[in-house]
C-alpha cells in the first residue's frame, strides 16, 4: 500500500456495515477508496454461513435488518435496485408466555392493538403517533439533523425522547395493566443487552416496536450476506477495493494516506496509534466500557420448531424469557457478571419467512443469550430448556447444533471483546458521550484518522450510519468537501 501509484485517497478498516457504508459515501465524492478486513470475506456481523452442512445458510451474527430498510444510508443507497429482496414474516415477533398465551407484534398497528385487550388503546396511543413520523424519528437519531424537521415531527421526537429516557419496568407498568402488554416492549428493549432497569431502555423497546409497523422485522432473502456483497459490489463497480484476511496492528502502514476510517474497537485504535494517542484521550478510553457477551446457537432441525402457541410459529423473531420479571431478572444476571439458567432467549427462525436459507423441506433456527462479558460457559441446556418449555417437543426436532460461547464470538470477530457485538455498552452515559466526551466523536487525536464503528454515535445495529457520519466529517475536515455528495445509483 505504500506506492505512489497505488495509493488510496482513503483507507477504511474493517468491512462490517459502517465501514462499507463509509466506503461508499467518500467513493461518491470521487476519492479512491480501499477497505482492509481481518476476516475471510468482508460483511463483519452480516456474514452468512454454512456452518454444519452445505447449502444450510446461518448468519452468524446480524440477521434481523429493521433498519436496514428504514435508515436514511440505505434507503438512499436503495438496496432493491441492487438486488437485495427482503423477506417478512407475518408476525414480526413474538413473545410466548406460560399457560399457552402470546403477545405478538404484526406489521399492523391496529392488529397488534387488538391482540393486546384491555392494553389495546394505551398501545395505540403509545405507538401511533411515533409510526405517523417514523422516517423523522429514525432520521432524528441516526443523524441528529433537527432543524430540517417538520415541527410535529420535532415535538414527537421529544416526547419519544422523555417517554425512553426512563427504564422498560417503569415504561411497562406506566401504560400496561396485562403481562402480554408489558412483555411486548420488554422483549424488544432487552436486545440492547442491558439491564432493563436502568435509563434509556424503554427508548430501544419502543424504537424497535415502531419500526414493527413503520417498516417491519425483515429477513434479507438468502441471508444478510447479500447485504453486504452488494455494497462491496457497488464500491468495487465505482473503483474502490477490498481486501480481506488482513489484520492491521499498526496505523504507520498507512503513511501517506490523507485518510483512514476504523470500523472497530476504540481499543483497536490506540493500539494501532500507539504513542501518536495522548495520555487523555487513552484514559477515556480505557473507561470505555463494553457489555455482556453473547452465546449463540444455530441449529437444523427436522420440521419447525413446535411452539405450543400457533401463532408463534408464524414469527420471524421469539422472546423466550417469561413474564416482564423473569425478563428483567433474565438480563440482569449477565450484567452482574452473574450466569441464570432461565436467560432471555433471542431465537429467530430464519426459514418460516425465507426457506431459500435451507434446501427443500429443511429448517434451521438460531438464538442466543447475553451472558457475563468474556465468559467460556456453555448455555446450551438453559437455552434449550427454555425452548422446549415453550415448544414441548423441541429436542426431538434437534438434527445437529453449532454452538460459539462469548470467547469464540471475540475470536471470529475482533470488534466483538468478551463477546459484546454492540462494540461497547449503550447506556445513557455511553450513548452522550461514545467513545469518549469530545464535541465531535467521530474525530481522534491523530490527523486523519476517524472512528466509524458502532463504538460512535448512533450505536449499535445495521444501519450503516456511524460510518456515514464518520466520511463525512472526513471528507470536509481532509478533502474540504463542503457539499456532500449522494450515493451513486446501481450500475
Amino acid at each position: 500500500m505504500s506506492g505512489a501509484a497505488g495509493r488510496p485517497d482513503a483507507v477504511v478498516v474493517g468491512a462490517g456495515p459502517n465501514g462499507l457504508a463509509a466506503a461508499l459515501r467518500l467513493s461518491a465524492a470521487g476519492l479512491r477508496v480501499r477497505v482492509v478486513d481481518a476476516g475471510e470475506r468482508p460483511g463483519g456481523g452480516m456474514r452468512t454461513e454454512e456452518l454444519i452442512r452445505p447449502g444450510y445458510h446461518h448468519d452468524v451474527c446480524s440477521t434481523v435488518q429493521p433498519l436496514a430498510v428504514a435508515a436514511p444510508f440505505f434507503r438512499e443507497f436503495d438496496l432493491e435496485s441492487r438486488g437485495v429482496r427482503f423477506a417478512h414474516p407475518e408476525i414480526n415477533f413474538a413473545h410466548p408466555l406460560d399457560g399457552g398465551g402470546a403477545a405478538l407484534s404484526f406489521r399492523s398497528l391496529e392488529e397488534t392493538a387488538a391482540g393486546l385487550g384491555a392494553d389495546g388503546d394505551a398501545y395505540r396511543r403509545l405507538f401511533e403517533p411515533l409510526v405517523e413520523h417514523g422516517t423523522d424519528i429514525v432520521d432524528f437519531f441516526l443523524t441528529s439533523r433537527l432543524r430540517s424537521l417538520p415541527t410535529k415531527s420535532v415535538a414527537q421526537i421529544a416526547k419519544f425522547g422523555l417517554t425512553g429516557l426512563p427504564n422498560v419496568r417503569w415504561l411497562s407498568h406506566r401504560y400496561f395493566d396485562t403481562e402480554e402488554g408489558r412483555v411486548l416492549i420488554a422483549g424488544a428493549g432487552a436486545h440492547g443487552m442491558l439491564d432493563l432497569t436502568q435509563p434509556l431502555t424503554s427508548a430501544l423497546g419502543m424504537l424497535l416496536a415502531m419500526l414493527s409497523h413503520h417498516v417491519g422485522w425483515p429477513l434479507i432473502e438468502g441471508g444478510s450476506q447479500q447485504l453486504a456483497d452488494a455494497m462491496v459490489t457497488a464500491l468495487e463497480e465505482q473503483g474502490g477495493e477490498v481486501v480481506t484476511g488482513h489484520r492491521v496492528t499498526d496505523l504507520r502502514e498507512f503513511e501517506g494516506v490523507p485518510a483512514v476510517l476504523l470500523d472497530t474497537t476504540p481499543e483497536d485504535f490506540v493500539a494501532m496509534a500507539g504513542d501518536r494517542v495522548n495520555e487523555g484521550y487513552r484514559r477515556w478510553v480505557g473507561r470505555y466500557r463494553h457489555g455482556a457477551g453473547v452465546f449463540k446457537i444455530d441449529w437444523i432441525l427436522s420440521e419447525p420448531v413446535p411452539w405450543a402457541n400457533p401463532d408463534v410459529r408464524r414469527a420471524g423473531t421469539i422472546h423466550v424469557a417469561g413474564d416482564l420479571d423473569e425478563t428483567i431478572e433474565g438480563e440482569r444476571a449477565p450484567n452482574e457478571g452473574r450466569i441464570t439458567d432461565r436467560p432471555y432467549v433471542l431465537a429467530v427462525q430464519p426459514t418460516v419467512p425465507d426457506p431459500t436459507r435451507a434446501p427443500e423441506g429443511g429448517h434451521i433456527f438460531w438464538a442466543y443469550v447475553h451472558v457475563p462479558h468474556g465468559s467460556d460457559v456453555d448455555m446450551t441446556e438453559a437455552i434449550e430448556n427454555q425452548i422446549e418449555r415453550f415448544a414441548p417437543g423441541f429436542r426431538d426436532t434437534v438434527l445437529e447444533r453449532y454452538t460459539k460461547t462469548a470467547v469464540q464470538m471475540e475470536e471470529w470477530n475482533p470488534s466483538y471483546l468478551g463477546g459484546d457485538i454492540s462494540n461497547g455498552q449503550a447506556t445513557l452515559r455511553q450513548m452522550l458521550a461514545r467513545p469518549v466526551p469530545r464535541w465531535n466523536t467521530y474525530k481522534t487525536p491523530v490527523t486523519g484518522v476517524y472512528l466509524a464503528s458502532a463504538a460512535t454515535p448512533p450505536g449499535p445495529a445495521v444501519h450503516g450510519a456511524c460510518g456515514d457520519n464518520a466520511a463525512r466529517v472526513a471528507l470536509r475536515e481532509v478533502f474540504g468537501v463542503r457539499e456532500i455528495p449522494p450515493l451513486r445509483p446501481a450500475a
